[in-house]
C-alpha cells in the first residue's frame, strides 16, 4: 500500500505523525507500504533567509505565555513517540523549501523516510537550521547521499518549481494543515492521530480497495 503523507519539515506535528504512522504500520505488519513525502509550506510567504523564531511565533501566535503553553503541549505529546523537543534550542525559523526538495531527491536515493527522519532531528531536538545548505548536505551525507552534489544543486534552482507545484497542488485537493495522509489513493486521514486511528484508515483504504473500481476514489477517515 502507497502511504502519502503531506507534510512540512518544521511542523512540529508532522515529526510526531511521522512517528505514529510507523506505530500504525507496525499494527499492520502483512502488509508491505511504500511511504512518500509530499511538500506542503506552512507559511510561502517566509523569506528565502529565513527570520528569527521568537519574531516569527510572537508575529503569528502571540505573547510569551501562550507560545509557552502550545510548546509544552507538543512536547508532551512528543515524548510519547521519543520525541525530545527542544523548543529553546531553535532560534532560526527557515523557510522549507530546500529542505523540500533534499527530501524530494531523497526518494530518487531510495532514502526519503531517513532524510525526513535526520531533518525533524536536526530542527526539533538539535536546533539547527534545516535552510542552511551546508546543514542539509550534511544532512544528505549522513543518509548516504553525495553532500557534495545535494549542495551544488541546492545553490541553484534545481526542482524548485516542481516542489513549489506540489505544494500548490496540495492545496488544490483540499489540504490546509498537516500532516495529511492518503492510505492507498482512497482514504484521507488530517493531524497527526494516534496510531489505532490510522491502522483503522488502512483497513479501510484495503476494503474500498477489494471493494473495485466502482468504490470511491477517496474519502475523509
Amino acid at each position: 500500500m502507497q502511504i502519502d503523507v503531506i507534510s512540512d519539515t518544521v511542523c512540529p506535528w508532522c515529526f510526531i505523525g511521522k512517528r505514529r504512522l510507523a506505530r500504525a504500520m507496525a499494527l499492520r505488519p502483512r502488509i508491505e507500504f511504500e511511504v512518500k513525502w509530499r511538500p506542503f509550506r506552512l507559511d510561502p510567504s517566509m523569506p528565502p533567509e529565513g527570520m528569527a523564531r521568537d519574531a516569527y511565533m510572537k508575529a503569528k501566535f502571540g505573547g510569551d505565555a501562550q507560545i509557552a503553553q502550545m510548546d509544552a503541549i507538543i512536547a508532551a505529546e512528543g515524548a510519547k513517540e521519543g520525541i525530545e523537543f527542544d523548543f529553546a534550542a531553535i532560534r532560526w525559523r527557515p523557510d522549507t523549501l530546500r529542505s523540500h526538495r533534499l527530501v524530494r531527491w531523497a526518494e530518487a536515493a531510495g532514502v526519503q523516510d531517513d532524510v525526513v527522519e535526520r531533518l525533524f532531528i536536526a530542527y526539533f531536538e538539535n536546533g539547527e537550521d534545516i535552510g542552511d545548505i551546508r546543514i542539509l548536505s550534511d544532512i544528505a551525507d549522513f543518509c548516504g547521499m553525495d553532500g557534495v552534489e545535494v549542495a551544488r544543486l541546492l545553490e541553484g534552482d534545481e526542482d524548485t518549481a516542481l516542489v513549489e507545484r506540489e505544494d500548490q497542488l496540495a492545496r488544490e485537493i483540499g489540504v490546509t494543515g498537516v500532516p495529511a495522509f492518503i492510505f492507498g489513493g482512497r482514504v484521507a486521514v488530517s493531524g497527526a492521530r494516534e496510531p489505532e486511528v490510522l491502522a483503522s484508515a488502512i483497513d479501510k483504504a484495503l476494503e474500498m480497495a477489494e471493494a473495485g473500481p466502482d468504490a470511491d476514489d477517496a474519502e475523509e477517515a
